[in-house]
């Protein structure tokens, strides 16, 4: 299978194809390709029993396509934790060499990583690492975005975007930072937090990509 297929195996499969369908533009926003490349993509991951089509609904991942898949995000996961304890990588830049090493790892190599990294549960950037079963555990969350001022919780997981992970570690704000929203500005305006006893102000952009604990606690 050619690396791009699996790109679009993954992405599928990230954006819950694994049991809801998915339309042809989600794909087409997540992977930054135009539409009809992703109707030719997926008449090919049909072909090759990795998807079922429903027309005019979208389509979802087969069970054979799930496991391909699983065992992508797994494998993209497992290395973004070793590239980042042993070998010194920020998570900034964790995600662009895991994005290479996933392709060409197989199950056996991602099982004797998972053991050497003692089965770690999430990746650097707060996702979870699917289990080899396939099992991929749902953790509630919200949009630091949706919080109103008062409200207190944890950052849990952030996209995984050069550009935002490295504006988010200049600011200091990692997984697991607890915080509290100070202040929100108007029409979208910057977002001011209490973290660690710093106030820090947060464009409302990157509060679009941080998901926190839904909990709420005034």
């Amino acid at each position: 299978m050619t690396p791009n297929k699996e790109d679009y195996l993954k992405e599928i499969c990230k954006l819950g194809g694994n049991g809801n369908l998915i339309g042809n533009k989600q794909i087409a926003d997540v992977l930054h390709v135009s539409p009809a490349s992703v109707s030719e993509m997926l008449v090919k991951l049909q072909k090759d029993g990795f998807i079922e089509y429903e027309p005019y609904h979208g389509i979802r991942l087969t069970e054979y396509g799930m496991k391909q898949s699983v065992l992508l995000l797994r494998s993209h996961r497992l290395w973004e934790v070793f590239l980042m304890q042993y070998l010194g990588y920020s998570w900034s830049e964790t995600h662009e060499d895991a994005e290479l090493l996933e392709h060409v790892t197989s199950p056996r190599l991602a099982q004797r990583l998972d053991e050497f990294l003692n089965h770690p549960d999430y990746c650097p950037h707060g996702f979870f690492i699917p289990h080899p079963d396939g099992e991929i555990k749902i953790i509630p969350l919200r949009k630091l975005s949706q919080m109103t001022v008062g409200e207190s919780s944890t950052i849990r997981r952030v996209t995984e975007e050069k550009e935002l992970l490295d504006y988010l570690q200049d600011l200091g704000i990692k997984i697991g930072s607890h915080f509290t929203i100070v202040s929100i500005g108007p029409y979208e305006g910057p977002i001011t937090i209490d973290l660690e006893d710093r106030q820090i102000q947060l464009s409302y952009k990157a509060a679009c990509h941080i998901d926190v604990d839904d909990i709420e606690n005034t």
